[in-house]
């Protein structure tokens, strides 16, 4: 299946689309719904009629945004008009929420007229607290705006015209230090002369850069005097129309400290990078293909080439979602009535000295662990260091408050604590273990390699670089379903029917000889039973990790890599563990897949496991031993079993993490109920480890939270094995193939 496939499906499944509606008010009694709607509303309603800024009190407009398109130049699709552009849009949308927990209605008009357009926006400013513009082609973008922030007095922001401006000026101030340049000084070439390169040129000089140092550059060349008289140049593109010679853009560039591509791929040579002045500063950011290479750019210069695009696998992506999703967060908090120069000069500052400071050690987990530090390769902060959001949003605001564009002053302390608070501390889990795993990519043997969901795995975790599968079954068989699928890429396939593999029954029969293994059976088993096969390969040291139960009960897949690859030396058991993310919390949940029902010593070395893995995730481990007893509450077999695990663990020197019990499950979680009642216990916050008392009670538990709590299960992960093993549970999806995938290849590196 292709990404466009995927894509398709992705936005197919119910329910379709991105995004939904949900109340943040109860809603569960007759008195609810008499607040929520008739006749209680009435009151807020008269209010706001006498009081209009009560609307921010009383309804969620100050943290409600419109992404308002008319799909008439869609980044990379262009005019394909308002209705095709909708999913763009909910995507959007979800960036606003993901980064700044912004809501958003997208607004889809089928206007062309400037005029019509501006005045259907204009007729919505009572619904919204914000106006995000998208995909308007230019010049009309221009007028838009423009109409709009004269007309309207909330926030109106074109995101394709000022978001890359704010951006790259974050990088522009950082690449001028580092070469040693003083933006005044700097001679700047502009390929591109659409909406987004001529708001990046203004916004340039807005930062310091004379407009006389600007030469642009479009289609038919440079920017000229000749031009305009002419008649060829809008008034948009006139004000960077200079007194030089017509020409082209490699006349341009000669010379030039800085190229700022905003144009077409591949128009920019190597021989025109050596034209220009010294440590050139190149920002070559048409996406999907930049107008010159990273490494074509780098290879043209022996001097320092300081160079950024808008990709993501190269190093300063000139990203957009480090810009509006906070710039809008600090303006609609501060109640703002426009998106200002200051405000957006405040952005792009904040950004660029967030790049100057110490990286944070989960943000570089979160990417690789390759180094991350302010110079030619880090400009800019990445998209997922939730710094920015406490960073940048809070100097926006501030700049809000001394240009005069707030109507509401706040305390900027109290503001950061605020922020901090609203996305919590949770992080992209999947995503550290992920780009752990693209650091040093293991080989994975998947068991059922001739399953349609193992192969379209296999081909994601090759093309992002997270492991290198090895699918086990006919070659014949899988060659074709890959080729069904249409997926390009050569899969590495091992076939127990090989005469290679004859050696994995000695093995087999070595390791199972003494527990009733025939050689014969030992033979037939890796031929036909794929686990064994996996399990051998394991244990031998031709893979370094194995996936399976894709296609089988989980028992009759875990048996094979417990008899053969067996628990770590120092473990006796294994455990399965499921993590649960939540909006604001992380939970491991033991043991749910394996132990069925545990003594003391069980129990007591699941918790260690657990924390260990806990570890492996950042996460910092409290563990609670679950019960229907809270401390000795209620006395018998059963509740003993947990409350004597607890003390085991205490009386162990190498438990070195908080961790009580028995208690209920509210007790564990819920803070206040532990240390209002039970003063007493070791656990210094809420408990982000639960282990069940049994495996009954912990399938049951880890699947309510996931299904009435909203949490994302990632799981089950195996843990006490002597090397690494995953067992999938049947049905799941080539995300989850792809999560316990990394999570092995993870387990491996240690």
């Amino acid at each position: 299946m292709t990404l466009e496939d995927d894509a398709r499906e992705y936005h197919r499944e119910e329910p379709a689309g991105k995004v939904e509606i949900s109340t943040t008010k109860p809603t569960n009694t007759q008195r609810d719904l008499s607040l929520a709607y008739s006749p209680g509303v009435a009151a807020p309603c008269l209010d706001i009629a006498d009081d209009e800024t009560l609307a921010y009190e009383y309804t969620a407009k100050g943290n409600l945004v419109g992404v308002v398109s008319n799909g008439s130049a869609v980044l990379g699709l262009g005019d394909i008009g308002a209705q095709a552009s909708k999913p763009v849009m909910e995507g959007k949308g979800v960036l606003f929420k993901r980064f700044a927990d912004i809501d958003v209605f997208d607004v889809e008009l089928d206007l062309a007229d400037p005029a019509a357009f501006t005045q259907a926006v204009a007729a919505m400013e009572p619904t919204f607290g914000g106006i995000n513009l998208e995909d308007i082609k230019a010049p009309e973008c221009f007028e838009i705006e423009s109409r709009l922030r004269d007309e309207m007095s909330i926030p109106v922001f074109h995101d394709d015209q000022h978001g890359t401006a704010i951006i790259s000026g974050a990088a522009l101030l950082n690449a001028a230090d580092i070469a040693n340049k003083e933006l005044e000084d700097l001679r700047v070439t502009f390929g591109g002369a659409g909406a987004a390169a001529t708001a990046t040129a203004r916004f340039y000089v807005s930062l310091g850069i004379p407009r006389e140092n600007i030469t642009m550059c479009d289609i038919d060349g440079i920017l000229s005097e000749s031009r305009v008289q002419a008649g060829e140049l809008n008034e948009f593109t006139e004000p960077f129309a200079r007194g030089v010679d017509d020409g082209e853009l490699e006349d341009a560039i000669a010379g030039a400290d800085v190229f700022v591509g905003l144009s077409v791929g591949g128009i920019v040579s190597q021989e025109m990078v050596r034209s220009m002045a010294n440590d050139p500063i190149i920002f070559a950011m048409a996406n999907p293909d930049p107008e010159i290479t990273y490494e074509d750019a780098k290879e043209a210069r022996e001097d320092t080439v300081i160079m950024a695009t808008g990709r993501s696998d190269y190093p300063n992506q000139v990203n957009n979602v480090l810009g509006f999703p906070f710039i809008f967060r600090g303006a609609l908090d501060v109640r703002a009535d426009e998106i200002n120069e200051e405000m957006k000069r405040a952005a792009a500052e904040a950004l660029a000295d967030l790049a100057r400071q110490d990286v944070p050690d989960s943000v570089v987990k979160a990417y690789g662990d390759d180094p991350l530090q302010f110079g030619p390769d880090y400009l800019i902060p990445k998209p997922l260091d939730q710094r920015v959001l406490y960073e940048v949003t809070p100097a926006v605001a501030k700049a809000a408050m001394e240009s005069g564009a707030a109507r509401r002053e706040i305390d900027l302390d109290a503001y950061r604590e605020e922020l901090e608070a609203r996305l919590g501390k949770s992080r992209e889990m999947m995503r550290v273990v992920l780009n752990k795993a693209k650091s040093d990519p293991k080989r994975v043997a998947f068991a059922e390699g001739e399953d349609e969901k193992m192969i379209r795995a296999a081909n994601r975790l090759v093309e992002e670089g997270i492991a290198e599968p090895i699918l086990i079954g006919r070659t014949k068989r899988i060659l074709r379903k890959a080729e069904a699928l249409g997926l390009n890429f050569d899969p590495v396939i091992a076939n127990p029917n090989d005469g290679e593999w004859n050696h994995y029954a000695d093995a087999l029969y070595e390791r199972r000889q003494r527990k009733g293994l025939t050689k014969s059976e030992a033979a037939e088993l890796v031929q036909n039973d794929s686990n064994y096969f996996a399990s051998v390969m394991v244990e031998t040291g031709d893979a370094d990790a194995m996936l399976t139960g894709l296609t089988h009960h989980y028992p009759s897949a875990l048996r094979p890599p417990l008899q053969v690859i067996g628990t770590a030396d120092d473990a006796d058991y294994a455990a399965g563990v499921y993590m649960l993310t939540f909006k604001n919390r992380v939970v491991f949940c033991a043991d749910a897949t394996v132990n069925l029902d545990p003594d003391e010593d069980v129990l007591a070395e699941v918790t260690k496991h657990t924390a260990e893995l806990a570890r492996r995730f950042n996460v910092e481990p409290r563990a609670a031993l679950l019960s229907y007893s809270d401390f000795g509450s209620v006395d018998n077999e059963g509740v003993r079993k947990p409350r004597n695990a607890v003390k085991a663990l205490h009386d162990d020197p190498e438990v070195d993490f908080p961790v009580d019990g028995e208690m209920q499950a509210d007790t564990a979680l819920v803070e206040e109920m532990l240390t209002g009642t039970y003063e007493f216990a070791d656990l210094d916050g809420p408990a982000n480890v639960l282990v069940f008392p049994n495996l009954e009670a912990s399938n049951i538990g880890y699947k309510l939270l996931q299904r009435l709590g909203g949490a994302e299960a990632i799981g089950p992960m195996l843990v006490g094995m002597d090397k690494p093993v995953h067992v999938l549970q049947r049905g799941d999806e080539v995300k989850d193939i792809v999560n316990l995938a990394g999570v092995a290849v993870a387990d491996a590196q240690k």
